[in-house]
C-alpha cells in the first residue's frame, strides 16, 4: 500500500488529522507482525482502532472528549444511536462493529494472560492484522463511492485486505525466519536479535541455519563472522551487543519492505 495514495483516497470524506494517525499506526501495526512482535503490533491495532473511530465520529457530525477522556465504547455506542439515514450503516453499524471486537482484544487481553496458559499473541495479532486490514479497505471503499477511478480504489483495496504473513515463525519451538535473499549472517544476527536479551547456544544458532539450508560448514563460519557483535559468556551462550541490534534492526527493516 502506497501510503500517499490510502491518504489522498481516505481525505475526502474523512479528517486528514485522523487519516493521518490512522495510516501511521496501521503501518507500525503491520511492521511488528511482520517481525513477530505480537503484543507491540496488537497495541499499535488498538491505536489504529481509536484513530479510526475519531474519524468515522468526525464524519458522522458527532463530538467526543479529547485525550484521556475519549473512550472507544462511548464512540461506538453513538454512532449506532444516530438515526437511521443520518449518516451511512457503514459508518454507523458495520465498521463500529468490528472496530469494538478488535479493540476488546487490544484493551483487554494482550499481554494479560494466565502465564501457565499457552500464549495466544500470535493468534490475537492474526485477528487483529487482518481486521484493521479489513477496517481501512472498508472505509477507502466507503469514501472513494462514485469519487475516483474503480480500479483505483480496487487496486488499493486489494493491496491492504491482502494477508499479511510474519516473517518469523515458531514451529514447535524450531524459528524460522523467512527473510527474502537472506545471508547466513543475516539470519543469524536476526536470529540473536529475536533471542534479546537472552542467550543462544552457539550449536544450536548453527542448528539453526542447517534448516534454514545452510551447509554446516557455511554455519560454522558465519557463528565466526557473528563473533565480532555478541558477548560469550564461556560455555557458548551468545547475546547480541548494541551494534548487533542496530544490524538486525536494518536487516529487518530492508527485508520488510522486500516481502
Amino acid at each position: 500500500m502506497a501510503r500517499v495514495d490510502a491518504e489522498r483516497l481516505l481525505t475526502p470524506v474523512f479528517s486528514q488529522k485522523h487519516v493521518a494517525a490512522m495510516l501511521r499506526h496501521f503501518e507500525g501495526a503491520t511492521e511488528d507482525f511482520q517481525r513477530g512482535e505480537w503484543e507491540d503490533s496488537i497495541a499499535k491495532g488498538g491505536k489504529f482502532i481509536e484513530a479510526a473511530l475519531k474519524a468515522l465520529a468526525v464524519s458522522a457530525g458527532l463530538t467526543f472528549p479529547t485525550g484521556k477522556g475519549f473512550k472507544a465504547d462511548t464512540v461506538i455506542n453513538s454512532l449506532g444511536g444516530l438515526p437511521a439515514g443520518s449518516a451511512d450503516n457503514t459508518v454507523r453499524l458495520t465498521i463500529p462493529r468490528a472496530c469494538r471486537f478488535i479493540y476488546e482484544i487490544a484493551s483487554n487481553r494482550g499481554g494479560r494472560h494466565d502465564p501457565d496458559e499457552i500464549d495466544p499473541n500470535e493468534m490475537d495479532a492474526n485477528v487483529v492484522a487482518m481486521n484493521c486490514s479489513w477496517i481501512l479497505a472498508e472505509m477507502i471503499r466507503h469514501a472513494q463511492h462514485g469519487a475516483v477511478n474503480t480500479d483505483d480504489a480496487k487496486n488499493i483495496v486489494d493491496s491492504l485486505v491482502k494477508r499479511k504473513y510474519p516473517l518469523i515463525e515458531n514451529v514447535d519451538g524450531r524459528m524460522y525466519f523467512h527473510l527474502e535473499n537472506a545471508s547466513a549472517h543475516d539470519i543469524a544476527l536476526v536470529a540473536l536479535a529475536h533471542c534479546y536479551p537472552s542467550r543462544m547456544a552457539a550449536n544450536d544458532l548453527v542448528n539453526l541455519l542447517k534448516r534454514h539450508d545452510f551447509t554446516e560448514k557455511n554455519a560454522r563460519v558465519t557463528l565466526k563472522r557473528v563473533k565480532k557483535f555478541v558477548d560469550e559468556d564461556g560455555h557458548g551462550g551468545l547475546r547480541l551487543l548494541t551494534p548487533g541490534l542496530k544490524k538486525a534492526e536494518e536487516i529487518m527493516s530492508s527485508k520488510s519492505g522486500e516481502a
